[in-house]
């Protein structure tokens, strides 16, 4: 059902998910829906599905369960499930959960709206692309219209897929090769992002560091005589110079791909912001070579000292996986080590979740077990809270611009917002002030997790860069 009515999209899993939710909204309201606050009073729900840890499809099902019994009640109600677990158990989503109405995979995100009108017309279908009509499928869905919750704050997918071969990710499997965007493409899209009012822009990719080496190999292919080389840097400089682009982000790198020249683009690009996600995953060598991450444990420490002395005020965020099979006592304390010598900002962190047809599922005579796990990940969590604590006190007394996102989710006489370094900002306002604004705080608290801060001032004028300073009452 589509047209008239309302929608609700339910996303799992990470930012690409996220973007993809966007752009599956945009089909709706180009048709005419308008979304709703709750599934209860929604003619259609989609839902948007990740497949990197047990827990998600633990969560996929519960809530399709629930919605089975308010489809019950509401004759006419349209399910539809896409995303990464959709791609790789389309069979098994139908099985589990046979009031499901469209089920898509990862490729044809941009064919959601037109499926879930024909299964209003036909029944129940279910349509996953295949990796060998993926290239001609309109799978750059950055080209689609989108519905953003924050207008002013954009994703850009530059890239889909991922030519890495972790030993426990799924991605890949449901995401395909690396394919990435034209180069003009993306700067055209930001510069009309921009002129709608968007001032900044988180760059998309399962590993951003690679993007265009996909495209320059299919230069030399065709008989130019080109490098076959990352264009990351080249594109970080191009679209931090966007006109009305005041902050340019970017997730996620891969540390074995992150070169000097990325670095020196990320120090020399005002708009691109002192922040940088770099997932380590182990601090233990000989689980990272299990992992096939492709680097060591010093080599991720040199490449991220080489960042922070390049980029002044650097934040820096990571993912770390506890329980890895055959993980050690000796190989987890290598890992608390290196996290308390890299002193993160924050860390994801993260148990084992095996996902069946990844080469760490099929390693479960090395399962480490769960006792061992949780006690493992509440050590480390201790020791990355340390470090990010003691990090967001080093800001106590001065003085961030923030960019505003709305009323604190938490508590809701307070405002948040993000700084540069992407530190979640908690502030008073004497008024509302309009998402989207830069502003200026003065630090005055700090946790492990936020900043607490007093508004100091307004920007304003063309450029949004004129302090109208607050006043008191």
């Amino acid at each position: 059902m589509t047209g008239a009515g309302r929608y609700y999209i339910r996303t799992f899993g990470c930012q690409m998910n996220e973007h993809d939710s966007e752009r599956v909204a945009g089909q709706l309201e180009a048709g005419g829906m308008l979304a709703a606050a709750d599934p209860a009073d929604a003619d259609v729900v989609v839902v948007n599905t990740c497949c990197i840890r047990e827990k998600a499809d633990q969560k996929l099902y519960a809530y399709l369960g629930r919605l089975k019994g308010l489809k019950r009640s509401r004759p006419g109600m349209q399910i539809a499930v896409g995303g990464c677990l959709a791609q790789k158990d389309q069979d098994l989503v139908r099985d589990r959960a046979p009031h499901v109405d469209v089920v898509f995979g990862t490729h044809n995100v941009h064919r959601a709206a037109e499926l879930l009108a024909r299964a209003a017309a036909v029944g129940p279908i279910t349509e996953i692309l295949t990796e060998a009509v993926r290239a001609e499928a309109e799978a750059f869905p950055s080209a689609l219209g989108v519905r953003r919750d924050l207008p002013h704050s954009a994703w850009v997918t530059i890239q889909v897929g991922c030519d890495n071969s972790c030993a426990f990710c799924i991605v890949p499997a449901v995401r395909g090769p690396e394919i990435s965007r034209p180069f003009e493409t993306l700067r055209e899209e930001v510069g009309e992002l921009a002129g709608n009012g968007v001032v900044e822009i988180t760059l998309l990719g399962q590993n951003v560091n690679s993007y265009g080496r996909d495209l320059a190999l299919a230069r030399r292919r065709a008989g130019e005589k080109v490098p076959v080389r990352p264009m990351f840097a080249e594109l970080l400089r191009a679209v931090g110079t966007v006109e009305g682009i005041r902050r340019v982000r970017y997730t996620s790198p891969h540390p074995k791909d992150l070169r000097a020249e990325t670095i020196a683009a990320m120090a020399e690009t005002p708009a691109v912001c002192e922040h940088l996600h770099l997932p380590l995953q182990s601090g233990s060598d000989t689980v990272l070579a299990a992992m096939h991450r492709g680097y060591t444990a010093g080599r991720y420490l040199e490449r991220l000292a080489a960042a922070r002395r390049s980029i002044p005020d650097l934040a820096v965020s990571t993912d770390i996986i506890v329980g890895f099979p055959g993980e050690t006592e000796e190989d987890f304390a290598a890992t608390l080590a290196v996290v308390a010598e890299a002193e993160f900002d924050s860390a994801f962190t993260f148990v084992f979740s095996p996902r069946p047809g990844t080469e760490a599922a099929d390693r479960t005579e090395d399962f480490v077990s769960p006792a061992v796990v949780t006690e493992r990940y509440e050590r480390l969590r201790a020791v990355v809270e340390r470090s990010a604590r003691r990090r967001h006190e080093a800001r106590i007394g001065r003085r961030e611009e923030v960019l505003v996102e709305g009323p604190s989710k938490t508590r809701p006489d307070l405002t948040s917002g993000r700084t540069r370094q992407n530190k979640l900002v908690h502030f008073s306002a004497p008024a509302p002030l309009r998402p989207g604004s830069f502003v200026d705080v003065d630090i005055g608290g700090a946790g492990a997790h936020y900043l607490l801060g007093d508004l100091v001032a307004v920007h304003a004028g063309p450029a949004r860069r004129e302090r109208i300073p607050v006043v008191a009452a």
